[in-house]
């Protein structure tokens, strides 16, 4: 059953996103969660505590939102049933935690946006979905940042979530929602989050290991199968550098894409006026263009596809 409410929610996803009335109506579960995140970090954070005070707080906010998001889900599938009727409510509920349409649309726009207005344009653009300085990215630095993002939300937005669906149903696909957004809120080496967001950031390190090896297969696959992309040199980029990495995870998808696309990522990047020095992935050009944002879509698009496919076909095994 949570192989076929995995299938079907990637599918509605897919096809239908999450409706933006909706969202202007009632915000999103990730804003919902988010803000829980942020009225633990307000009272259990405070500037004046101490390290061991401030993470012990933090592992209490892991407690609370694993609690919540389990319990939550549990009790919505065990109200749903076990039948069809249900089934499908749970993969519509399901489908708000994955990113595949927004994700696609939002790279788009970046490649829209270089194409149409230049520069001023594609940073604007890649501005909405990374967290480092647009105003130090020249066009190639845009590229590469739309395509990092691309590659490293494949598998948190998509295959992460897909994951513990499948694996554990509707509780393990809203725990892992609302653990990632944990790492992304507190998760920071920074003065104010360090302690705070050990927790958060250590146990989505750990949640992400499956998926995020895993999005490199289904790159390298896709990557494979696509005349415009190189499966052999996206295969020989993971094996070599995703390891080196500074995040135990990003670099596995990251690698795969600068493979297939012949393009070094990732290297040192600026967040916050501050650069932070991390190793390259992919030995290719430095020289990202919009059209390798579109090559990048294409991979996504069938890596996406990939999955669904063998989420679909393994439900109709164990079904068998």
């Amino acid at each position: 059953m949570t192989l076929l409410q995995a299938a079907f929610a990637l599918g509605i996803e897919a096809a239908a996103g999450y409706p933006q009335p909706l969202f202007r109506w009632i915000g999103h579960p990730v804003t919902w969660v988010g803000g829980l995140i942020a009225w633990f970090d307000r009272r259990l954070n405070r500037p004046t505590s101490s390290d061991p005070v401030r993470r012990t707080g933090g592992v209490v906010l892991v407690l609370v939102l694993l609690g919540v998001s389990i319990g939550t889900g549990a009790a919505i599938e065990r109200a749903a049933g076990r039948v069809w009727p249900g089934l499908l409510v749970t993969a519509v509920l399901a489908s708000t935690l994955l990113a595949q349409r927004s994700l696609y649309q939002h790279v788009a726009r970046v490649a829209a946006g270089l194409e149409t207005n230049g520069l001023e344009g594609g940073r604007r653009a890649v501005s909405m979905i990374v967290g480092r300085d647009p105003d130090a990215l020249d066009e190639h630095g845009v590229c590469r940042a739309a395509i990092e993002s691309l590659a490293e939300n494949f598998s948190d937005g998509v295959v992460a979530p897909a994951f513990w669906l499948a694996a554990a149903g509707l509780p393990g696909a809203m725990a892992y929602k609302a653990i990632n957004t944990a790492d992304s809120m507190v998760g920071h080496r920074t003065p104010r989050h360090e302690a705070f967001g050990w927790a958060a950031a250590r146990l989505d390190d750990f949640i992400n290991l499956p998926a995020s090896r895993l999005s490199a297969l289904l790159l390298v696959l896709a990557a494979s199968l696509l005349r415009s992309t190189d499966g052999r040199a996206a295969w020989q980029a993971v094996w070599r550098d995703a390891g080196r990495h500074r995040s135990p995870n990003a670099g596995w998808p990251e690698a795969a894409m600068a493979g297939a696309l012949g393009l070094a990522l990732a290297g040192s990047r600026t967040y916050g006026g501050q650069l932070v020095p991390d190793a390259l992935m992919g030995n290719g050009r430095r020289e990202a263009t919009a059209a390798d944002i579109r090559r990048a879509l294409r991979l996504f698009l069938l890596a996406d596809g990939l999955l669904v496919g063998a989420i679909a076909a393994g439900a109709l095994v164990v079904g068998w």
